[in-house]
């Protein structure tokens, strides 16, 4: 068990440990009442440790099986409230669609340590141009992308996030737009002075993060759930940063890891302001909804900031991004 801290896998610890304690502090109040809001709790922390080894690992089978575990703990958060079917289909459509997308990278990070010579992923990093030049090259590429694929519901895997849904709000603020979801997109940014540099991982990740991008916007247009339209948005987003990655251009790595950190800063406060009209409200729906910022002027505030934020407007860090 080898864990590393660099800059990157920085950036993801402060995102999970960040996030992830104010996430606990808002469920005490948005749970507050619930005989089960302990296990909630539970559940949210066994999925911060197992974020925090992914992202820490330099050992590939370590990352591999924090990389299940992020997949187990989101199961049991998904189908949290387990007496509805709509919450057991979405967390069981989210286990098999990533954990099948997990034992392809599990093959995919085997091959890469026999033909790189070592697991150690600070090792194989520093030996990109042997690993591009082997033969097997193509086979472990496409396993490791479906892997990271299925994680960050790139298209065609895109089809369990909305259904995750299901969740208590906390748990889609942290799992599905700040952490979780982005394990993917740290995956591809790992392994980028491994695998990337290529053809086929230019157009792989380009063709694949811009459809995604298209898809995800076209229907987040379409849905009158407010959580349901920031899933598809988040999808969209998610897009957006596989395909720079996959420019693999110093300048489109910085501002994929930028736009990392801004999404989840944006998003986790909107699925946050989302969860606090649910539960005042007593509904999701766009067209049940209305007149609110009467009534909850502080939480109108929080939703205009973040919301010009993910639009990109100066001078907050959406801009930068």
């Amino acid at each position: 068990m080898a864990l590393r801290l660099d800059g990157l896998s920085l950036l993801f610890s402060l995102l999970v440990s960040g996030i992830g304690a104010l996430v606990v502090l808002y469920s005490g109040y948005y749970l507050r009442g619930d005989p089960y809001q302990g296990r909630f709790q539970a559940y949210t922390l066994i999925f911060t440790g197992s974020m925090l080894g992914l992202v820490l690992a330099d050992d590939a089978i370590t990352m591999f099986v924090f990389w299940e575990l992020t997949s187990v703990s989101s199961y049991l958060l998904i189908g949290f409230y387990h007496e509805e079917e709509r919450a057991r289909y979405g967390a069981l459509k989210a286990l098999l669609v990533t954990s099948i997308g997990g034992l392809a990278l599990l093959l995919g990070l085997v091959m890469l340590g026999q033909v790189g010579g070592s697991l150690r992923l600070s090792q194989l990093l520093a030996r990109g141009e042997e690993l591009r030049a082997h033969t097997l090259y193509l086979p472990i590429l496409i396993l490791v992308l479906w892997g990271a694929f299925a994680k960050s519901a790139q298209v065609p895997f895109h089809i369990w996030l909305p259904d995750a849904m299901q969740a208590p709000t906390p748990a889609s603020c942290y799992l599905h737009s700040a952490t979780m979801v982005k394990a993917g997109v740290y995956l591809l940014a790992r392994l980028q002075p491994a695998l990337g540099g290529t053809e086929l991982w230019h157009w792989c990740l380009g063709l694949t993060g811009l459809l995604t991008m298209v898809v995800g916007a076209y229907l987040a247009f379409k849905q009158t759930d407010l959580k349901a339209l920031l899933a598809y948005s988040t999808v969209s987003s998610l897009g957006s940063m596989v395909a720079l990655l996959g420019l693999g251009t110093s300048l489109a790595l910085k501002a994929a890891l930028v736009t990392v950190l801004a999404h989840a800063l944006y998003k986790a406060a909107l699925f946050l302001v989302v969860g606090m009209v649910d539960h005042e409200a007593g509904t999701r729906d766009l067209r049940e909804l209305g007149g609110l910022a009467r009534h909850m002027p502080a939480t109108a505030a929080l939703a205009i900031v973040a919301g010009l934020s993910l639009a990109g407007i100066p001078p907050l860090f959406g801009f930068l991004a």
